[in-house]
């Protein structure tokens, strides 16, 4: 019997492309969604992934990639939603913009995939099915200056609770809230502190716990080594 794959969104850099080495290191077959070329992607190309580009910045573009995506497999073992933007709120004549286009990508998104998939979650063969969101650990305490960025990414996370269940028993509904646990580039120098930045792996690690485990739904799993206690 075939492995049904795993489709990642955003999934050629940093948390999302990590993610996708891993999953393929440990065999599974991997579809990866795109919004531009990049030069990541023909390593993922040449190690056998199928990649899809899309725009979620429409609910056009949303549906689009749908179609392309329910030609390309019959079945999915897992949808992990890693795709999203942080973009800090603007001044009030663009934030109307701003808010829509978080919305979209953080929320329409991932709503939208999970109903037109869930058909082919439900085909995959194997024991388990899982949809896993990626939020952030921004949603518990807040963030002055990204508010829209952090009330789309916790509409995601109370989507998790909704959609656990929804798809019950048949589809398991989790979410990982990142704190930081990468430097972006030119970060290399900077001071955390006491706090640790661990690499993507911890994510890797959480993920993997997710997807190896059939009692767990509709939680969100913190992985932000404490921060949120302080």
């Amino acid at each position: 019997m075939s492995q049904s794959p795993i489709l990642i969104t955003g999934g050629t850099q940093r948390l999302g492309r990590h993610c996708a080495e891993r999953l393929l290191d440990d065999g599974h077959p991997v579809i990866v969604t795109y919004r531009r070329e990049r030069e990541t992607l023909s390593g993922l190309r040449e190690r056998g992934a199928v990649t899809l580009v899309a725009d979620f910045g429409s609910e056009a573009g949303i549906l689009d990639f749908i179609a392309r995506l329910r030609d390309s497999t019959p079945s999915l073992r897992a949808i992990i939603h890693n795709a999203g933007e942080w973009l800090s709120d603007p001044e009030p004549e663009a934030a109307g913009a701003t808010f829509e286009r978080l919305f979209r990508v953080h929320m329409q998104a991932p709503y939208l995939i999970n109903l037109h998939a869930r058909r082919l979650l439900e085909a995959c063969q194997e024991p388990q099915r899982d949809i896993v969101h990626i939020t952030d650990s921004v949603v518990r305490r807040g963030a002055a200056g990204q508010a829209a960025y952090a009330a789309t990414k916790a509409g995601l996370e109370s989507l998790t609770r909704s959609l656990a269940v929804q798809f019950a028993p048949r589809i398991q509904v989790n979410a990982i809230a990142p704190g930081l646990v990468m430097l972006g580039d030119g970060e290399g120098d900077r001071d955390e502190g006491e706090w640790r930045v661990p690499g993507p792996g911890v994510i890797y690690q959480t993920l993997r716990y997710l997807l190896d485990n059939d009692f767990v739904t509709g939680t969100v799993v913190p992985v932000d080594g404490g921060r949120s206690l302080v």
